[in-house]
Order: C-alpha cells, then sequence, then structure tokens
C-alpha cells in the first residue's frame, strides 16, 4: 500500500467512527419516536450507505451489482458470502428493513451498539452454540413475520479470499420453516478490504445477487439440500470471479467453526 493510500485510509478510518459516533447519538434521540421502518431508514440505512460512499470517495473501494432482477418481491432470507466487514455496510444499506445476526456483547458497546439495539437485531450468544441456534431461529422467524429481510453469513465469520467457510444449515432452515427461499450473495469484498489488518485497496468489488431457491419439500432433508444448493451456487459464482479454481479441492476449502 502506498504512502498516499495509507493516508487516505487513515483519514477513512477517522471519518467513518466519526461518523458513528455522532450518528448513533443523533439516533438515541430521534430514532425512538420514529415507526420503525423510517428508523431504520433513519439509523442503519442511511449511515451505511454513507459509509459505502465513503470507503469509494476516500479509498477507491467501489462496487459493480449484478443479478438485481432475482431479487423477490417479499423479505426472505439472505445468504451472503463473508469476507470483510464492506459486505454488512452494503447489505444493510441495500436491503431495507434488515435484520442481521450479531453477538449480544455488540449491544452494549456505547452509542453504536445503544442505537443498534433500536433496529431489532437478531442478538445471539455466541459462546453458548446451541442456545444461539435456538436464538436466531425464534429471533428471525419473528423479523420475516415482520416483513423483514434476515441477512445471515452461513460460513458464522470472516473467510479469507480464495477460500470457503463450510455453510450451516441455520439460515436455511429458517427459510424453509418460513415458507420462504433463500437468496444467495457471492463477492469479492476481501480482495479491496481485508478480513485482517486496517489496509485498504481501490478497486471494484464484484457482487452477484444469485436466483432465489425455494426448498423441495420440508424437513431436515429439504433443509440440507437448500442449503447445499445455495452452497453450491456461491462456490460456483466465486470460481467464476476466478476466486477459486476451476476444480474446488480439500485445500481450497476453509473449515471454520
Amino acid at each position: 500500500m502506498s504512502t498516499v493510500q495509507a493516508i487516505r485510509t487513515v483519514l477513512f478510518y477517522l471519518l467513518l467512527s466519526t461518523s458513528a459516533f455522532v450518528w448513533g447519538t443523533l439516533s438515541l434521540f430521534i430514532a425512538p419516536f420514529l415507526p420503525f421502518r423510517q428508523r431504520y431508514r433513519f439509523v442503519a440505512q442511511a449511515w451505511c450507505k454513507f459509509a459505502v460512499w465513503l470507503a469509494a470517495v476516500m479509498v477507491g473501494v467501489r462496487y459493480e451489482l449484478k443479478g438485481v432482477e432475482n431479487i423477490p418481491d417479499h423479505p426472505c432470507v439472505i445468504l451472503s458470502k463473508h469476507q470483510s466487514t464492506w459486505e454488512t455496510f452494503f447489505l444493510t444499506g441495500y436491503f431495507e428493513p434488515l435484520a442481521q445476526v450479531l453477538k449480544r456483547e455488540l449491544l452494549f458497546v456505547p452509542f453504536f451498539g445503544w442505537a443498534m439495539a433500536l433496529l431489532k437485531p437478531i442478538a445471539i450468544n455466541r459462546d453458548q452454540p446451541k442456545v444461539a441456534l435456538k436464538q436466531m431461529a425464534k429471533q428471525g422467524d419473528e423479523r420475516l413475520k415482520q416483513g423483514a429481510w434476515v441477512l445471515i453469513f452461513p460460513e458464522g465469520t470472516r473467510v479469507p479470499t480464495g477460500q470457503i467457510g463450510k455453510f450451516s444449515r441455520g439460515g436455511a432452515a429458517l427459510a424453509v420453516n418460513a415458507n420462504l427461499p433463500v437468496l444467495p450473495i457471492a463477492h469479492n469484498a476481501g480482495h479491496y478490504w481485508p478480513k485482517n489488518g486496517w489496509a485498504k485497496y481501490p478497486g471494484t468489488i464484484q457482487v452477484v445477487i444469485g436466483p432465489a431457491m425455494y426448498a423441495d419439500g420440508e424437513g431436515a432433508r429439504a433443509i440440507t439440500e437448500l442449503n447445499q444448493r445455495a452452497e453450491n451456487w456461491v462456490i460456483q459464482t466465486l470460481r467464476e470471479m476466478g476466486e477459486l479454481p476451476p476444480e474446488a479441492t480439500a485445500q481450497t476449502v476453509a473449515k471454520v467453526s
């Protein structure tokens, strides 16, 4: 990373953190008096769109979106590849309203976490996986019934570029139980906004929205099949992007717990 890019990145972080503090503080005073949808637009959507815009202007991280025509008319479960923080900003700003799974500890972070708590996120206890799964199922179903998109990162954590984490079935199970489709999304944001470190590299992120996928039937077998179908689509799309080799090998797949 060049010296100029390093300076621009530092300025980007300063502006982003300052905006989070200011926006989070304003939200605490304004958002509670707004209906939920307007609250979401004010607290999350506006700021996340600002973050995506700021990344483009300050550090040259832009994006190109394909597959918009695949988005269904009604909210469903989004299964997205997870490589960086960028896609969280982007998806939160693009889909409205959207509920995402996050560690409940984040809600205790002053200002920002308090503002997030106003948006009805799916807050789980990751220290207890079985409890977390039940929390996701219960709260996720409630959010879908309330007309919100539910964002799931089935890999469970950010996975470096060139690798794919094993997809958990929680998102597919949520969709099957709600009789809704999953919407798979692939991207290569990790090239320009890496998982580790603070560096940002200029370039254009490719974001591809896949076809909405419905389960064939009900029960555990239908959930497994739907989850595998979504995972296969993401893997194939990443291959077409050049993110994965033509044929995945055991070394390519990251075993992420």
